[in-house]
């Protein structure tokens, strides 16, 4: 669900559109704000945010109509390759936990998953680039995880119809 904030009274509310505001954002940041609002999605921060000195809740905030997202929110935000996007998104997020809970530093989880520091740090903020899939559970594994890859079959409304 994505639901946005509207302090300012001039605009009626048929008029926004946060899924479309976010749509006309270059892929690279549809894929950190989608980064951020599957960490919210799970109760989460986003590794990647900092707090805003300055600004204070608004006493007074007005919910907007909103539509259901379809439970991909890089699908939502019309990325290309939402599963893909979906899964590194897990990954790394579970990435970061097991670094944190351990309390090493992004030297030492370097060593342990064979890679250098910034690379970690850019873990660490939620941003795989182009990390692989594969590379991403490598680096679980090397966390002392396994990592199951489940099939299924997909549900009967969902399955692919041929093209006429």
């Amino acid at each position: 669900m994505i639901t946005a904030m509207h302090n300012r009274s001039d605009d009626p509310p048929s008029k926004l559109s946060s899924r479309r505001d976010l749509k006309r954002f270059p892929p690279p940041v549809r894929r950190d704000m989608g980064k951020a609002l599957y960490a919210a999605q799970r109760d989460e921060t986003d590794p990647a945010a900092k707090p805003m000195r300055g600004f204070e809740m608004a006493k007074k905030t007005k919910t907007i109509a909103h539509e259901e997202g379809s439970g991909n929110v890089f699908a939502d935000l019309g990325l290309p390759h939402p599963e893909q996007e979906l899964l590194k998104a897990r990954l790394t997020l579970q990435i970061y936990r097991i670094i944190k809970a351990r309390r090493v530093t992004q030297t030492q989880a370097g060593e342990i998953l064979g890679i250098r520091q910034p690379q970690v740090s850019l873990l660490m903020r939620n941003r795989s680039g182009n990390v692989s899939v594969e590379r991403l559970m490598d680096f679980l594994t090397a966390l002392g995880h396994d990592v199951e890859v489940r099939v299924t079959p997909t549900p009967r409304s969902n399955r692919a119809r041929p093209v006429r």
